[in-house]
């Protein structure tokens, strides 16, 4: 399965700090954080959808790092949805992947084993699959690639594939990660405590 980093927003209420390129303590910027948590979840590919501040982020992670793979998404400002759309369309011409297990750049307190749950319930058959906190609905997010088409025609501005999955709730099987993981995005500035 491979896994799909949405890495391209320009963090406008942070002052238009790239979020990819947002630091925790030590120095590891979110970025290389998310595909290191999805690797070691169990992606055995990560394609990372990549917009504002893309060749700082290419100079800080090289042309191609270990066990990811770099997409230049130039229409990134249209929001999520068309990062989602680029990064599935990336993985359906360059991989054989029967799952995208999709991520956001911006939540790290989501960890490895958030995304090997989210897998386990798409080996057990699950097509549609996505972590709960507390039962609400959260990332990260599989889509078995039989809804990639419908996804993607369906993502628009910064919903990504939300109406998707709401339409096809009953199929969705949500899996708790509260013991384990917390959905909270870096967004503001009083969001980068997150990165303590």
């Amino acid at each position: 399965m491979a896994g799909l980093l949405l890495a391209a927003g320009g963090g406008r209420r942070l002052g238009g700090r790239p979020k990819a390129l947002l630091a925790q303590r030590g120095g590891e910027l979110l970025v290389e954080r998310a595909v290191r948590v999805m690797r070691e979840g169990g992606c055995a590919q990560v394609h990372v959808v990549l917009g504002a501040g893309a060749s700082a982020v290419r100079a800080r992670l090289g042309d191609r790092p270990p066990g990811a793979a770099l997409v230049d998404h130039p229409g990134w400002a249209e929001g999520m949805g068309s990062s989602l759309v680029a990064g599935l369309a990336s993985l359906a011409a360059a991989a054989d992947a029967t799952a995208a297990l999709v991520m956001l750049v911006d939540q790290p307190r989501v960890g490895p084993e958030a995304v090997a749950r989210v897998l386990a319930a798409h080996r057990a058959g699950a097509g549609l699959v996505a972590a709960a906190y507390g039962g609400e609905r959260g990332h990260p997010v599989l889509l078995g690639r039989e809804h990639w088409d419908g996804v993607a025609r369906s993502a628009t501005g910064d919903r990504g594939a939300r109406a998707y999955l709401r339409q096809h709730g009953a199929a969705v099987r949500l899996v708790e990660c509260a013991d384990v993981a917390a959905p909270d995005d870096v967004d503001t500035p009083d969001d980068l405590a997150l990165l303590e």
